[in-house]
């Protein structure tokens, strides 16, 4: 790959990708532009423009952009029609937010005539992939630079050596080993390395950030209330709220009440095996209610195929495939699936937990006249089902008759 000319950095502001920004700057000798994203990673982000003005930035290119509201209507929400859930338990927290970086470091590049784009990520991880094939997708001629994979830093000490030889500031807490690395963003914080790599270990009440010990919860309950529009989370309490909005809010539901907790080994997209503690606490509450209020608006063959679709549209999304043809096709029939998912869900939060306990839709396909254990006053003829079954059963006593022939 020849020299890039211009970069576009995803620049966080902290140390690596500080050390990053200069290491472009020597190794290039090319012109590097910031983007810093508020994601909703509860960081004050003006920091990160004071340290990419230190580090000689032009302030024209240095971009900090408040996407929270981009993020959960185009990317949260979409995967959250399609209740989707990768090896049975991940919420995709981090996976989905890499998409929307990459849109923008595309976006900004063909802005300021940039020619490639960077990123931090290491060699190891799934975000790698997920940058550069959303990249890729959005820009086929972009150069993508992955510094991890080309320097020769290759140990904590290289790296503080490179930041002092080049007059880049290291906070006191930087000097040692991290305990572990964390990502955050409004949907979810992500905790895995150092002292989260032994699986076999339980990991220290330390780590968690965002939610408290479920033990430690509130004694009594909280009953909260969410309304959906067409699969889409729009009210809390009542109350209507924007997309970031609403997640803000059931994340500080969630995390009084200690939910959405979860200690994952998971198969990266790589190759290996990684250990990581996630804590998404809104986002848990927003799967419940979604699935509360499909179950009496939805159609049960709909449902079932949606619940085929999900492992797959799921996997899409943490193997980096966000902008593929077959995501936007399951998309689209995701999204048909939800014109009637309108209603309102109550949920109980209690020490850790969040549970349905009440649905309600104009919408609804619920008819308690045909499931009553009561007078049903001839909505439903019991007698209807012996034919049903028999019908059902005829392939199966087929099946045995000629088993038992066999036998004999």
């Amino acid at each position: 790959m020849s020299a890039p000319k211009k970069v576009v950095l995803a620049y966080s502001g902290g140390l690596d990708t500080s050390i990053i920004l200069k290491w472009l700057q020597t190794e290039y000798g090319c012109e590097v532009v910031t983007f810093t994203a508020d994601l909703g990673q509860g960081e004050e982000l003006e920091p990160a423009r004071q340290k990419a003005l230190t580090l000689g930035i032009k302030p024209e290119n240095i971009h900090v952009e408040d996407v929270r509201e981009e993020f959960v209507r185009d990317f949260v929400f979409p995967m959250f029609r399609a209740n989707a859930v990768y090896e049975g338990l991940y919420l995709l927290g981090t996976s989905i937010a890499r998409p929307l970086i990459s849109k923008r470091l595309v976006e900004i590049a063909e802005e300021t005539g940039a020619d490639a784009v960077a990123h931090g990520a290491t060699g190891k991880g799934n975000d790698q992939v997920r940058f550069e094939l959303a990249a890729y997708a959005l820009n086929p001629d972009i150069k993508v630079i992955a510094p991890w994979r080309e320097w020769d830093l290759t140990s904590r000490t290289k790296l503080l050596d490179f930041a002092e030889k080049n007059q880049i500031p290291i906070a006191k807490d930087k000097r040692g080993e991290a305990p572990f690395s964390v990502d955050a963003n409004l949907l979810h914080t992500s905790s895995e390395g150092k002292v989260l790599e032994d699986p076999a270990e339980m990991a220290p009440d330390y780590v968690y950030q965002r939610t408290v010990n479920p033990e430690d919860a509130p004694n009594e309950p909280e009953y909260i209330e969410v309304g959906f529009e067409r699969g889409d989370a729009v009210s809390v309490n009542g109350e209507a709220m924007s997309p970031a909005t609403v997640l803000t809010k059931l994340n500080e539901l969630g995390g009084k009440h200690g939910v959405g907790r979860l200690d994952l080994v998971e198969g990266r997209f790589v190759g290996m095996k990684s250990r990581g503690i996630y804590e998404t606490p809104g986002g848990t509450i927003l799967l419940e209610a979604h699935r509360g209020i499909e179950s009496i608006t939805m159609d049960r063959g709909a449902m079932h195929l949606k619940d085929q679709l999900m492992p797959q549209y799921a996997e899409l999304i943490y193997n980096g495939f966000w902008f593929s043809p077959e995501r936007t096709m399951l998309q689209a029939a995701i999204d048909a699936s939800q014109t009637h998912v309108t209603g309102t869900v109550r949920l109980k939060l209690y020490k850790g937990s969040a549970r349905t306990v009440g649905r309600w839709s104009d919408h609804s396909l619920y008819s308690e006249a045909h499931v009553t254990f009561e007078d049903d006053a001839g909505a439903y003829d019991q007698k209807d089902a012996a034919g049903f079954i028999q019908l059902n059963a005829l392939r199966l006593k087929l099946l045995a008759a000629r088993d038992r022939r066999l036998k004999g």
